[in-house]
């Protein structure tokens, strides 16, 4: 195979990137190393091909793989990497879940560079990755990722904000459109607005006309595009597609916001219509997790090894504090924070926390003995537990969303939880009192804390004497 020729502009500085053109196709090429890749694809002979092929390149290092939906996102999560390359169609669905996923990390994490690999030419696929810009995506067909180095090329391309399409698909994108007849600008528009999902008054009021005869043309159109697709007309059959996708986004909406939000608050903000930063002030039991010897134990272990004992350990603490009706807030590195009675209110939400922070001790000392076994570090945990009010709110934007509980009792909780060596809990005094069974534990002396002017009084479980 002879390679296409190749050019280089003028490079008046040895640091800047270098505009390479092959006869394909343009990327840039940038000087940076140590680029980390989550790779995802369903199909086993897929995923460990494309690794392969990522792999030959000294400045790329798969530092994890999935094969479905939920392991990308909570691979990713864990992994933080800067570029993630995936197929499009994944279980659980296999319609878009690789976009969608993207999509969603990319929330989570801003900057994140992202290459779909796809077998499909389609230039609507593009379209829907590239709806929110161009900026770190990159569109690849499966059958040409290893001509002339694509894929590696994508991948450094995405980690440095650029953007890469396969040649057929910006030959489909820019492919004059004939006008087909069916559809008019006026009719266009009015199908444009159905699809983004607008209320027929909004319609109304765009088209200076009423609803009742916005409801009419609406009839009309879709009249009008069925008798395009009985006569075979492709343009009808696309366009309700376009709008039939539209409408299943707008239904998936939900699932969407739940997979970005703490469980319950997807739900409570639907049903009660809450809006950005408007707060409510409520009484809850916050719950605070740390690692100790975190730094220590991550100076040790490699950093992919690690990366799989934090996403265990994320998921055990997850799973406990959930059983027992906590929300998980958030993580941060190797802490976690949780609260009970919000959004959901529990009457004996200090009971329950106090539960689950037994049940992520039991949790993290079998995983712990698991680990054992394998030559791993075991992850010890303090926990602190406290009650009182807070201020909770939906923070942040319409592109990235926060859950949020704020106040003494968050800063309280965090104090408390430095308190607590490996395997043991701190309670509040007003946790203490909530409970009406309360476990073994031993009444600490009041110490000062920062941030509060009074010592504070704390219970601890199990009692050291115990330990011993």
């Amino acid at each position: 195979m002879v390679q296409a020729p190749r050019f280089r502009c003028g490079n008046p500085h040895p640091d800047w990137p270098v505009i390479t053109l092959f006869e394909d196709v343009v990327w840039w090429e940038t000087r940076s190393m140590g680029i980390s890749v989550f790779l995802a694809d369903d199909n086993l002979l897929v995923r460990e091909g494309v690794k392969a092929l990522i792999e030959l390149s000294d400045d790329l290092e798969v530092v994890g793989v999935a094969q479905d939906f939920d392991e990308l996102l909570e691979g990713a999560g864990a992994t933080q990497p800067q570029v993630i390359v995936t197929d499009i169609r994944m279980p659980p669905d296999f319609s878009r879940e690789g976009i969608e996923a993207a999509r969603l990390v990319r929330k989570r994490h801003p900057g994140t560079g992202v290459v779909i690999l796809s077998q499909y030419d389609d230039p609507e696929y593009a379209i829907s990755l590239l709806s929110d810009g161009a900026a770190g995506y990159a569109y690849l067909l499966k059958d040409r990722v290893a001509e002339s180095d694509q894929l590696v090329r994508a991948v450094r391309e995405v980690a440095t904000g650029g953007s890469m399409l396969d040649p057929r698909i910006v030959e489909a994108l820019t492919r004059p459109v004939t006008s087909d007849g069916v559809l008019d600008a006026t009719e266009e528009r009015l199908l444009d607005m159905v699809a983004e999902g607008k209320p027929i008054k909004a319609i109304a009021v765009a088209l200076a006309t009423t609803p009742g005869d916005v409801d009419h043309r609406i009839e009309a159109l879709f009249i009008k595009l069925a008798e395009g697709l009985s006569a075979g007309n492709q343009s009808a059959l696309t366009r309700l597609r376009v709008l039939q996708r539209a409408i299943a986004q707008r239904e998936e909406q939900g699932e969407e916001l739940s997979r970005l939000l703490p469980g319950g608050v997807a739900d409570k903000l639907r049903r009660e219509g809450r809006r950005i930063g408007e707060t409510e002030e409520l009484e809850v039991t916050v719950l605070m997790s740390d690692i100790r010897g975190y730094s220590g134990i991550a100076e040790r272990t490699n950093a992919s090894v690690l990366a799989g004992q934090l996403s265990r350990h994320r998921g055990e603490m997850n799973r406990a504090i959930m059983d027992h009706g906590g929300t998980v807030m958030q993580f941060v590195g190797d802490a976690v924070m949780a609260v009970f009675g919000a959004p959901t209110s529990l009457a004996d939400h200090a009971a329950r926390a106090v539960e689950a922070a037994v049940a992520m001790h039991l949790a993290q000392d079998r995983v712990n003995a698991e680990w054992d076994g394998n030559g791993l570090e075991p992850f010890g945990l303090g926990i602190g537990v406290s009650t009182g009010s807070v201020a909770a709110a939906l923070l942040g934007s319409e592109e990235r969303l926060e859950y949020s509980v704020v106040g003494d009792t968050v800063n309280l909780t965090q104090r408390l939880q430095q308190w607590g060596e490996p395997g043991e809990t701190v309670l509040s005094e007003p946790t203490f009192a909530q409970l009406t069974t309360p476990p073994a534990c031993e009444c600490l002396e009041p110490a000062p804390v920062k941030g509060r002017v009074n010592p504070v009084a704390a219970y601890r479980f199990p009692p050291r004497s115990e330990r011993s």
